[in-house]
């Protein structure tokens, strides 16, 4: 008796998995009436199917694809975009040379914003990582054009309001060896360009900012441009922190 069988899936689900298309778009091929689960027309995005059965769309044989789970560091002018009309550089050029499968990155880094960066096909842990209401933990390296004063740290450790609302960071420090331009800044918001616009709320300009950390996750020995697959203990943490 086999334990650990895993448990039939949603068509949608597994069609999505796939690679076929969004969770969102599945629906509409599934209902267009041309998917086949061993030998049968299937229309219903609720039906379960089981790993060993034969599913089709347009008689093309489907696989349900392996979960993929990479962390990146990205460089500087560079998007996270999955495609890009004006064929800028991106991310998925650091990786398309050994990952062929359809990842997407988890959450966004701006183009000139350094760091931590998660790919993955896992729909769910992307959902749970990039949600607001989950509130994961990031990690930045900030550098200012000019020093950062003990009376802006006050501000910036007691919350400052933005156009989209109030916003407050976990904890704020000077590096030990650095000059006081170099901030550490640990933040769990993920509202857009959240880091740059709090200092441009109190009259700075960000230099550099890099993210180094995501999540639980370090980029220890991992060099700007360089990827590596997450660790399994790395992935079991992610999903169940």
């Amino acid at each position: 008796m086999n334990i650990n069988k895993k448990a039939p899936d949603s068509l949608s689900k597994y069609l999505a998995q796939a690679g076929i298309a969004s969770r969102r778009k599945v629906v509409d091929v599934i209902k267009s009436k041309v998917v086949t689960v061993n030998g049968v027309m299937i229309n219903e995005p609720g039906f379960k199917v089981n790993p060993n059965d034969c599913v089709r769309v347009n008689d093309n044989l489907v696989r349900a694809e392996s979960k993929i789970y990479i962390l990146l560091n990205k460089p500087r002018n560079c998007i996270t975009t999955v495609s890009d009309d004006l064929d800028r550089h991106g991310v998925m050029d650091l990786i398309s040379q050994e990952i062929k499968q359809r990842i997407y990155p988890v959450g966004r880094l701006d183009r000139n914003t350094t760091g931590l960066l998660l790919l993955t096909n896992d729909g769910q842990l992307a959902l749970k990582l990039s949600h607001p209401r989950f509130e994961v933990e990031k990690i930045y390296h900030v550098q200012l054009d000019r020093a950062f004063t003990r009376a802006d740290m006050n501000k910036l450790l007691s919350g400052l309001e933005l156009e989209d609302g109030p916003v407050k960071v976990d904890e704020a420090h000077f590096f030990h060896d650095r000059p006081k331009q170099n901030l550490i800044v640990v933040i769990h918001s993920g509202k857009n360009r959240i880091i740059r616009r709090i200092f441009e709320k109190l009259g700075y300009d960000v230099r550099k900012l890099d993210r180094a950390g995501y999540a639980g996750l370090t980029k220890a020995k991992l060099e700007v441009g360089q990827w590596r697959y997450l660790a399994n203990s790395e992935v079991a943490f992610l999903k169940h922190q």
